[in-house]
């Protein structure tokens, strides 16, 4: 079997073609999520907060060191509501899937049917 038609089978099975998929939409998906953070819920949420706080912006929030909280926190708000997201996605994937059949009752151990053919035998 020659490197190209290994390569080959590599690349079809569904679970490469699966990955690149989630890889591609997960990148648009990170655009759509800095978005919302950054032109809904910031501006919506964030701002009043910090005017209240006397803080002009959440991206210039930063210590006297020069370290960027305000960064930081709008990463951390991203990755929250990406969590989220996942979080609900699964939830519903979860419930589409048909439930499992429960097993079938397990029979009687070996024991048990010694046991039995012991009293017939009695009897």
């Amino acid at each position: 079997m020659g490197m190209m038609s290994e390569f080959k089978d590599f690349i079809a099975k569904g679970n490469v073609m699966d990955l690149a998929v989630g890889v591609i939409i997960g990148g648009a998906f990170g655009g759509i999520v800095k978005s919302l953070v950054d032109d809904v819920i910031t501006p919506a949420l964030l701002n009043p907060a910090l005017k209240a706080a006397q803080v002009e912006d959440l991206a210039g929030l930063k210590t006297d060191g020069g370290i960027l909280y305000g960064k930081f926190l709008a990463a951390v708000i991203a990755f929250l509501v990406i969590a989220f997201v996942i979080f609900l996605l699964v939830k519903s994937v979860n419930k589409m899937k048909k439930p499992e059949e429960a097993p079938a009752p397990a029979g009687p151990t070996q024991e048990e049917l010694l046991t039995q053919i012991r009293d017939l035998l009695k009897k």
